[in-house]
């Protein structure tokens, strides 16, 4: 593999970016003191390449290429930047059939993730085939609800983890679907599944009171939302009180703007899912004035295009 350095010069050659959808919250407020750039992806799924250009709905859209030009030029425009993942990094193309998820971990430590969470397809090599995956990553994942203990991934994952962007302190903590089920036993194992609710609240609270942080930001590969009582990231956002922003997968929803969803305190919690296959990178963008309260200035959905000659 390149070096970092190397990966993204190369990146940016054949790349071209399309905005897909603005979600305007109007002029910025007069106490803006520090902004603060969250980019996300969901449910990738091993493509590593743009979809080939066969006529096909996805044709041209996607591939690692066009993410890391997108993500370098808006770490060269933005001081403070967030990226982070949503679960689903493996499985779809022959890429993971072949290497089990080793280039998929890289490309992502290259193009600098700060964390991602654990979706039911990071099980498809079992639980020691993601455990061998982790020397190749350089951020942390995130998973709150799954125990792992006597398994190859005890002591590999963090329930969650404090980042600090100049003076504000953003605590992120992940959340897994319900695997019994979905997942084949012998993939998960010894894995325990713990209810998500109880533990987001838990977790939330003692993020934004006791850890003393600004933002609070859930990954979660529960589900955008089902027609029955399932936990999903909607409910996740109606039943907890110290959420600030709910970053899905699962579900390969396709959203042009985030969803608000009032709290059981009565603010909004800030919902976004973008599809799958890496077609789209979610961009949120946050101004933090003096006293830390939080506004959401500027989201964007941005396709992810193969620029073609012609």
């Amino acid at each position: 593999m390149q070096n970092r350095r190397a990966f993204l010069k190369q990146t940016a050659l054949g790349s071209g970016l399309l905005l897909a959808g603005g979600f305007p919250f109007g002029a910025l407020a007069a106490a803006e003191t520090t902004r603060l750039t969250i980019l996300h992806t969901n449910d990738v799924h091993s493509r590593l390449d743009p979809f080939p250009m066969d006529g096909s709905k996805f044709q041209g859209l996607g591939g690692i290429a066009a993410r890391a030009a997108l993500i370098e030029q808006v770490r060269k425009e933005e001081q403070h930047v967030l990226l982070f993942d949503a679960g689903d990094i493996f499985q779809g193309t022959p890429y993971f059939n072949l290497y089990k998820g080793e280039p998929e971990i890289k490309a992502m430590s290259m193009m600098g993730y700060d964390a991602c969470t654990m979706g039911n397809h990071d099980f498809d090599a079992g639980v020691a085939g993601f455990a061998q995956q982790l020397p190749h990553a350089n951020f942390p994942v995130l998973i709150a609800n799954y125990n792992f203990n006597h398994t190859e991934l005890e002591g590999k994952t963090k329930p969650y983890q404090i980042f600090r962007k100049g003076d504000l302190k953003i605590g992120v903590f992940g959340l897994g679907i319900q695997l019994w089920g979905l997942v084949p036993k012998e993939a998960y194992g010894r894995t325990w599944y713990h209810d998500p609710l109880p533990i987001a609240q838990e977790l939330s609270e003692k993020l934004k009171k006791k850890k003393g942080c600004d933002m609070v930001v859930c990954l979660s590969h529960l589900g955008y939302q089902y027609t029955g009582n399932k936990v999903s990231d909607c409910i996740l956002a109606r039943e907890t009180e110290h959420i600030d922003l709910i970053i899905g997968g699962h579900t390969h929803t396709f959203l042009d703007e985030p969803t608000l969803i009032k709290n059981k305190a009565g603010r909004d919690v800030i919902v976004n899912q973008v599809g799958w296959a890496g077609i789209r990178l979610g961009k949120l963008d946050f101004t933090f004035d003096s006293k830390k309260n939080t506004k959401l200035t500027n989201a964007q959905t941005v396709i992810l295009r193969k620029q073609t000659i012609g």
